[in-house]
C-alpha cells in the first residue's frame, strides 16, 4: 500500500481553546456553557455561578499528582462529560512553581531553583506541556472539548521594527505561554466594553456599563487568535456562548441530544 493512499481530508474535531480576561469578567460562566462541562479546579470560580446552574467538578486541586489523576481518569473510565475546563492554568502555574521550589528548598525564586540558568522555569514549563498533552489525548480518543482558562497580564513588546508597546497577555511565564497560545484552536480575550467620557482639555475616564465582549482574533492590543474565521468582536451576556456558531456548539449539542434518545 502506497503512502499516498492514505491521505484523504482531515475530520472535525472538538475545539481546544484558552479564554482569558481580567477578574469578574465572566472567564469561568462563559466555559461553562460548554456541553456537558466537567471542570478542574485549581482555584474555586464556580462559586460566581447560581447553584442550579453549576457544572460538576472535581475536587479543588491539591498538586500535580492530584491534576494529573483526574486527567487520566477521564481518559481511562467511562463517562458522559463533552468538555473538559481547566479553571485556571494561571493558577495551576502557581501550584507547579510552588512544588519546585519545595523540592530546591535553597532558591528564594523560581528563576534561581534547580541550580539556575532558566531550568527552574523550564520545569514548569514541562508540567504544564504534560498538562496540554493530557488534554490533547482526552480531545483525541473522548472527542472532549478543552477549555483552558487563564488570567490576564500586561506584557511590554519589543518589536524590532517600532516603538515598544504593551498588550494583554497570559499570566503565565514565557515558557509555559505556547502549550495554551501556540498548540490551540482558538485565544479569546474577554473584556469590558468601554467608552472616554470628558472634555477635550481634561483628563478622560473610561465609562462601563458591564456588557462584555470577546476577542478572538489577532490584534496589537491582546493576544488572540482563531481558526474559524472570526474577525469581530462577539458581545454576549453573562450565561450565553457567543462561540455556539462559529465552533458549531449548537450542532453537537443536537446530536448529542439525538444519540441519547437512541
Amino acid at each position: 500500500m502506497s503512502i499516498l493512499e492514505t491521505i484523504s481530508k482531515p475530520a472535525d474535531r472538538a475545539p481546544i481553546l484558552t479564554i482569558c480576561g481580567d477578574a469578574g469578567t465572566g472567564k469561568t460562566s462563559l466555559a461553562a456553557t460548554f456541553p456537558e462541562p466537567i471542570f478542574i479546579r485549581a482555584e474555586d470560580g464556580l462559586q460566581a455561578i447560581p447553584k442550579d446552574k453549576r457544572p460538576d467538578a472535581f475536587p479543588p486541586v491539591k498538586d500535580s499528582g492530584n491534576l494529573f489523576e483526574q486527567m487520566m481518569a477521564l481518559g481511562t473510565e467511562d463517562h458522559e462529560y463533552s468538555t473538559l475546563v481547566v479553571d485556571s492554568v494561571s493558577k495551576l502555574e502557581e501550584i507547579f512553581i510552588r512544588e519546585i521550589l519545595a523540592k530546591d528548598q535553597r532558591a528564594k525564586g523560581i528563576n534561581q531553583a534547580l541550580g539556575g540558568y532558566g531550568n527552574g522555569p523550564a520545569a514548569v514549563a514541562a508540567m504544564h506541556s504534560r498538562v496540554r498533552k493530557l488534554a490533547g489525548r482526552l480531545n483525541e480518543a473522548k472527542g472532549m472539548a478543552v477549555v483552558f482558562i487563564a488570567h490576564a497580564d500586561i506584557e511590554t513588546m519589543r518589536p524590532p521594527d517600532m516603538d515598544d508597546y504593551t498588550r494583554h497577555s497570559l499570566r503565565l511565564m514565557p515558557k509555559s505561554l505556547p502549550y495554551y497560545v501556540d498548540d490551540v484552536d482558538l485565544v479569546g480575550f474577554v473584556r469590558l466594553t468601554s467608552v472616554l467620557r470628558g472634555d477635550e482639555d481634561q483628563r478622560k475616564k473610561v465609562i462601563s456599563d458591564g456588557s462584555r465582549e470577546l476577542v478572538a482574533y489577532a490584534t496589537a492590543a491582546s493576544v488572540a487568535k482563531n481558526r474559524f474565521g472570526i474577525t469581530e468582536p462577539l458581545d454576549f451576556d453573562q450565561g450565553t456562548n457567543p462561540l455556539e456558531d462559529a465552533l458549531g456548539i449548537t450542532a453537537r449539542k443536537a446530536a448529542a441530544g439525538e444519540k441519547e434518545k437512541e
